[in-house]
């Protein structure tokens, strides 16, 4: 079913047709996939296909863990050893890519997270070794994360030693983006008071600019991505003063 909400993540309109042709699904199980997802509120059927609903081109958290699963493990096991031994603060973000930074941190004592995601706090939560802070604020109900003045104040009360950031676009042109405004500015918030940034995202997200922005890119000290980036979007990136980091798929 991600893959139907990513061409309409894409695309906002798809016929019944098209998503056959480019999915290589018969029609009798987009209809009845067209219908789950219709009841769960996060597409519009209509006469013919579907449409996405509202004006978010945001894909909900809890579809998102199917997007390049193998891609996003390599990037978080590269990021995590970038973080420093010994006591230290870490402030993550949102995200399937950014869990699993935390996830490949499981090893690590010591260490502080601080997050405005449930389901990064959860997942922590339930591991021992870690001291899990979480702010306060609104909870948005497609990515789980706290958001508002809340879990701004919190960040910007906070020491943090590394922020890692998801995103949905990152460029020279619209520096580090995502699709809400009020998520950004909580994100803005955890940005301003880390001593260090890392971004963390799969190659689809280089070179795309999304509504709001989280950070310029000279707040930015290190983006790991995967081969697939846009090498020419990365070239721009790196001259900007960003450390590019590409993580080779294994083969």
């Amino acid at each position: 079913m991600h893959r139907i909400l990513s061409v309409l993540h894409n695309e906002r309109y798809a016929s019944l047709d098209g998503l056959a042709q480019q999915l290589g699904l018969s029609k009798a199980t987009l209809r009845r996939d067209l219908a789950a997802l219709d009841e769960q509120g996060l597409l519009i059927r209509t006469h013919g296909g579907a449409r996405a609903r509202g004006s978010s081109r945001e894909i909900p958290v809890r579809l998102r863990d199917a997007q390049a699963p193998g891609t996003k493990s390599l990037i978080a096991r590269q990021a995590a050893l970038m973080i420093p031994s010994g006591p230290h603060a870490l402030a993550v973000s949102g995200g399937t890519t950014t869990q699993e930074v935390v996830r490949a941190l499981h090893y690590r004592t010591n260490l502080t997270i601080i997050t405005n995601a449930l389901t990064i706090a959860v997942d922590c939560a339930a591991n021992p070794r870690l001291n899990v802070i979480i702010t306060g604020g609104t909870v948005r109900a497609s990515s789980l994360e706290a958001v508002g003045p809340l879990s701004e104040s919190a960040f910007a009360s906070m020491n943090i030693g590394t922020a890692v950031l998801g995103t949905d676009g990152i460029s020279v042109e619209g520096g580090v983006t995502t699709h809400d405004a009020t998520e950004a500015r909580t994100n803005r918030a955890m940005v301003e008071a880390a001593q260090r940034v890392i971004v963390v995202s799969d190659g689809s997200k280089v070179g795309k600019m999304t509504l709001a922005k989280m950070a310029d890119l000279r707040q930015i000290d290190d983006f790991l991505t995967d081969e697939t980036a846009d090498p020419t979007a990365l070239e721009k990136i790196s001259r900007a003063g960003v450390r590019v980091h590409v993580v080779a798929r294994s083969r």
